[in-house]
């Protein structure tokens, strides 16, 4: 036999069946209740609300900060991958006509993207003005620097495979003295980079669980001042999904308002840092400036937020609130 509460729950969920199926607006509206409802319960509790937010706030904002870092580097590694080349030194003897026939054939592989010849007359005079010894320079009976030609290889060539075969292509020519890769470098901050993001991945898996602890433990302290109330809603017949609701938008407001905190951390570290970043790369003459979130990674982020505060809150009551029943 069916008891008194169950007779209460049974007719409790067949009046709200058919208003869900009939009238939607109407279940939206209660919806949209209970989120301002919940809200409102948040706002009139400032302190505990604000530390919550600021716990998962800070949580949010380390892994997206170094996302957002990493990302900035790439970008910057982007820019000196495009630049990467191979310095080609000609032999002392070799005559300015030869050197520029040899860089009109090289121009015609298929693996290079450009090529320029300098001089030793221009190579003498750039390092002139970047050494600082043109004093000592003018002692010199004659110019001790070779012909160099800078070659740059199309991108499917910069890989350090295709690049290592360019390379002793080059060498493998007669008139050339040595061939300097200068892509190395990029490789390996490319290969440093990776690791950083695998880094970063296990540190945003980390604080995602401690995010879910977080609002889980809140919303488990919420249901236990609210036992009273929840023992007699279930009394008059509330269901368990009627009773979760409000504990639901709880959770998803603590994710929303960390995730909006975490945006404003991110962005006020990094407005803070664009200024001397951009006067280090002007040092290097590179126009380069910090770039912060995007607002694809914007609401990336406010989703993450939101789905972890859901899901932490749906944890704490399903464990919760099944052992809070009417004697």
């Amino acid at each position: 036999m069916i008891g008194w509460r169950g007779k209460r729950r049974q007719s409790a969920r067949l009046r709200e069946q058919p208003q869900r199926l009939q009238l939607p607006h109407v279940y939206l509206q209660r919806h949209a209740q209970v989120a301002l409802d919940s809200l409102g319960r948040l706002y009139r509790n400032p302190l505990p609300t604000i530390m919550t937010a600021a716990v998962i706030g800070i949580a949010l904002a380390l892994p997206s900060g170094l996302y957002l870092l990493l990302d900035n580097l790439h970008r910057l590694s982007g820019s000196w991958d495009g630049q990467a080349s191979i310095s080609v030194f000609l032999k002392a003897d070799v005559p300015a006509r030869q050197a520029e026939g040899l860089a009109a054939r090289i121009r015609q592989w298929p693996e290079i993207e450009s090529q320029r010849l300098i001089t030793p007359a221009q190579a003498l005079e750039e390092f002139t003005a970047r050494s600082g010894f043109a004093d000592a320079l003018d002692t010199l009976d004659e110019n001790p620097l070779p012909a160099v030609l800078i070659v740059a290889p199309r991108r499917e060539h910069t890989t350090p495979e295709a690049a290592a075969q360019l390379q002793q292509k080059l060498l493998s020519l007669p008139e050339v003295d040595l061939a300097q890769l200068d892509l190395e470098w990029v490789q390996r901050l490319a290969a440093m980079i990776d690791i950083a993001r695998r880094g970063i991945l296990v540190i945003s898996t980390l604080l995602a669980l401690a995010v879910l602890l977080v609002i889980g433990n809140t919303i488990r302290l919420e249901i236990q001042n609210r036992r009273a109330e929840i023992v007699v809603i279930k009394l008059i017949g509330a269901t368990n999904a009627f009773v979760r609701r409000p504990f639901l938008y709880c959770g998803l407001w603590y994710g929303l308002l960390g995730a909006l905190l975490a945006w404003f951390l991110v962005a006020g570290g990094f407005w803070l840092l664009a200024d001397p970043v951009t006067r280090l790369a002007g040092l290097y003459q590179s126009d380069f400036t910090l770039e912060t979130l995007p607002f694809l990674s914007l609401g990336l982020l406010l989703a993450c937020g939101i789905l972890l505060g859901l899901l932490g809150s749906w944890l704490a009551v399903g464990r919760h609130l099944n052992a809070i029943e009417p004697n």
